[in-house]
């Protein structure tokens, strides 16, 4: 595989075979985010992909594709198309191609261009919503507003691909985090994905957020400020059905729990943990990482 750059996937796709089909992320102006600066954005060419491809067809029990990198849905509907037919073609095991996105290449799509993507195998997306606060999601320049993301949660789930969300914590700083826990709540009952990842905000340096933390504009929260949102982003969102998990090397509590049949005691035991102020509860700085 000729892979260009650092390549990265959701954790969930650990074994799944990794298909670079765009370079960089089309939007790449979050400020929080330094994985795509060094790139810049291109979709490869079909003779590069179908190259991927022949040689992947010689690997042994293919049954998942990752599309990378940051935003395969930005790619024109004929050529995405044409790309999972070409995975269906070489790969005939797979049972499931997946892809990051953003917002606004959702919202490119029609409803009929979304369907017709699930049928051709894309049967799931990871959306970054980050923060359900405007305020926020305007000053870390996601480029879209709060209707706009509930737009293209809601548009991936009518068409019947699995959708994941993930969220920051954190990234309201110290000044914001109860805006930032109690709107994100909000944002994700009203998008009801089937799975949630609650990330904690690592300030890189490079980037944006790292230089408003330098010049004293942004705050993290402490170690405990951060289990604070993600009990009451938990406590305070409403799923119909919702695999929630906070168990990335960045955060400090790891959490996997089944919303809402669980709700009630992860929050419990949030809670507990917060109470005890115990850090040996907690993964050690020098384990925690993007």
């Amino acid at each position: 595989m000729k892979y260009e750059g650092l390549i990265i996937r959701p954790p969930s796709e650990a074994y799944s075979l990794l298909l670079q089909v765009t370079t960089g992320c089309s939007h790449n102006k979050c400020t929080f985010c330094p994985t795509y600066r060094a790139k810049k954005f291109r979709i490869k060419s079909r003779e590069e992909i179908l190259e991927d491809l022949a040689e992947a067809s010689h690997y042994r029990r293919v049954r998942r594709v990752f599309l990378c990198d940051g935003d395969a849905l930005i790619i024109p509907q004929p050529r995405l198309l044409d790309i999972l037919a070409s995975i269906r073609r070489s790969l005939p095991g797979i049972e499931r191609v997946g892809s990051y996105a953003n917002a606004k290449s959702i919202l490119r799509k029609t409803p009929e261009d979304l369907r017709d993507l699930k049928a051709a195998g894309l049967k799931m997306v990871y959306l970054g919503v980050e923060t359900g606060s405007a305020a926020l999601l305007e000053k870390i320049r996601k480029g879209v507003g709060v209707e706009q993301m509930v737009d293209a949660g809601r548009r991936i789930k009518d068409a019947g691909i699995l959708l994941s969300v993930t969220v920051l914590l954190g990234i309201g700083g110290r000044t914001h985090s109860i805006e930032h826990a109690t709107e994100t709540a909000k944002i994700l009952t009203r998008i009801d994905p089937d799975f949630t990842g609650a990330l904690t905000v690592m300030v890189v340096p490079g980037t944006p957020l790292y230089e408003d933390q330098q010049a004293g504009r942004f705050q993290l929260p402490d170690t405990f400020g951060f289990l604070t949102e993600l009990g009451t982003m938990i406590a305070q969102s409403q799923f119909t059905d919702c695999f929630f998990t906070s168990n990335h090397a960045s955060n400090y509590l790891p959490i996997r729990a089944r919303l809402p049949q669980e709700k009630e005691d992860t929050v419990r035991m949030i809670q507990e943990v917060i109470r005890r102020g115990d850090r040996g509860l907690l993964r050690p700085e020098s384990l925690r990482a993007l």
